[in-house]
């Protein structure tokens, strides 16, 4: 009777679900853990404030205009809130990983019923998790200061947020990459860089479209599949200005950015997969 019941394949889906939600509970508790090591890092805070601090210092240096004081309020503001979201994700977050191996507690950790994949995407999300919760309170701080300063506020002003958090995601996707394989100071240094080129991306295929040589345009028609092109989440320029933004401007940069990390990611689990801790 009770290997009958064992057999029977209706009992298949609940024990799927089951081992399904022990895994998401696994790799949920590697991000909560991360979350947690991370607020409580120093650099976040200093960070943190340096940003807060830039975006209250948009009201002094808008004033030294006479003409579209709104705008350079709010350029300085998406622009602190863009540079220090994305520090936070490469200083605070590449060292995460080194650190569990660095105090070899990652053997512990892995000793566990836990998989290589599922603690990277905890630390993954963990990240993430961390630089939204900045992003937001950023945000927040922009918001005061634009309505304390009397510059407008709207939906256009929510869609730009939203592709920076997705911004963001990228830039963390990247650096999990690199962490996963290399040192704090590399990973670091080649997150940085690819953030750096993937603001440059579309101006690197306009340049190379109109080269004489063959090989120049298919170069660079490459580098610009392969790079992120995070030009595609700035909408500050509509923001701003209150210029119209369509829907096909937020979903398309968001469902682009979702897919990009998700492939950087698996790219990354396949390589913590084969590294050699000893």
């Amino acid at each position: 009777m009770s290997a009958a019941t064992a057999s029977d394949p209706r009992t298949a889906p609940p024990r799927a679900a089951g081992v399904l939600l022990g895994r998401l509970g696994a790799v949920a508790a590697i991000a909560g853990n991360t979350l947690r090591e991370a607020i409580r890092s120093r650099l976040l805070y200093t960070l943190l404030g340096f940003g807060i601090l830039l975006i209250c210092a948009g009201v002094l240096l808008s004033s030294l205009s006479y003409v579209e004081t709104d705008r350079i309020l709010q350029d300085v503001g998406f622009g602190a809130m863009r540079l220090f979201g994305v520090a936070i994700a490469l200083f605070v977050g590449v060292g995460l990983i080194h650190k569990e191996v660095e105090r070899r507690t990652i053997y512990t950790i892995l000793s566990k019923p836990l998989s290589r994949a599922e603690f990277l995407i905890g630390k993954f999300w963990g990240l993430a998790l961390t630089v939204w919760m900045q992003l937001a309170i950023m945000a927040l701080a922009f918001a005061v200061v634009s309505r304390a300063s009397g510059a407008p506020l709207g939906t256009g002003h929510l869609a730009a947020c939203l592709l920076l958090g997705v911004e963001l995601l990228v830039v963390v996707a990247i650096a999990t990459f690199f962490s996963a394989f290399t040192t704090p100071m590399l990973s670091a240094l080649f997150a940085g860089g690819f953030w750096l080129v993937g603001n440059l991306t579309r101006d690197l295929r306009e340049i190379g479209s109109g080269s004489e040589l063959a090989a120049v345009r298919e170069t660079t028609a490459w580098l610009y599949r392969i790079l992120p092109d995070l030009a595609s989440f700035n909408l500050t320029l509509e923001a701003a200005h209150g210029l119209p933004i369509t829907a096909a401007d937020v979903w398309l940069p968001l469902l682009y950015g979702v897919c990009y990390a998700a492939v950087v990611l698996v790219l990354a689990v396949a390589i913590f997969e084969r590294r050699d801790f000893r």
